[in-house]
């Protein structure tokens, strides 16, 4: 009875971490989704303010070519740098820079000024989600559940030993369950870290929008 209530209560706590970890998983590849929609309508957007806008445009070309190549080491659209993490890292000054230069602008009508408002309210919101990203990168799953998690799972596999007859049957069967729940907790480590990894969200939106970015 007693080992029935630690294997319910292992169940339990392995099913939420793999739900959490999936939800975090799903919240940055949304997150990245939405901001590369977002760019591509920003460049639309600067593009109908008129040429003056170019270096703009290109400022906002060369901080997603810099952000693939900061987040995706592997797949860089530029030269090689040492010493690149693959991971999301924290914003650099690049949206201050946008906001700059398109504050600078100077709109010689109703239609420009509409235009130069709405730019900045999406790079300010292109910003805080960039942000948000970044503080959901630096959480992970917490080590204290992950060891009594794993102490659980030791006791309930010693359990099923204690009184098992040892034969080929019984090993196997106790080493494919113990990789299936072994995988489950590889999941769970892959999906917090969804920039490394074999489980890796794929940099597609970003270079769709890059493709897009300039036209």
């Amino acid at each position: 009875m007693g080992m029935g209530l630690v294997v319910t209560m292992a169940a339990l706590v392995l099913g939420l971490l793999v739900s959490s970890a999936k939800s975090f998983y799903d919240a940055q590849s949304t997150e990245l989704a939405q901001i590369s929609s977002k760019v591509i309508l920003l460049d639309r957007l600067l593009a109908h303010y008129g040429p003056e806008t170019k270096e703009v445009r290109d400022l906002l070309r060369g901080i997603v070519a810099k952000s693939i190549d900061t987040t995706w080491p592997e797949e860089r659209t530029q030269p090689a740098r040492m010493g690149v993490p693959s991971r999301v890292g924290a914003p650099t000054t690049g949206a201050e820079n946008l906001v700059a230069k398109i504050q600078a602008l100077s709109p010689s009508d109703d239609r420009q000024h509409t235009i130069q408002t709405q730019s900045l309210n999406m790079v300010i919101d292109l910003a805080q989600t960039r942000w948000l990203m970044y503080e959901q990168g630096t959480s992970a799953v917490s080590k204290p559940m992950l060891a009594i998690l794993v102490f659980w799972l030791t006791a309930i596999f010693i359990s099923f030993g204690l009184f098992a007859p040892r034969n080929a049957t019984v090993i196997t069967a106790l080493f494919i369950t113990g990789m299936a729940v072994s995988g489950a907790i590889f999941l769970i480590l892959e999906m917090y870290a969804p920039y490394g990894g074999l489980i890796e969200i794929s940099s597609a939106p970003l270079r769709a929008t890059l493709a897009q970015l300039g036209q």
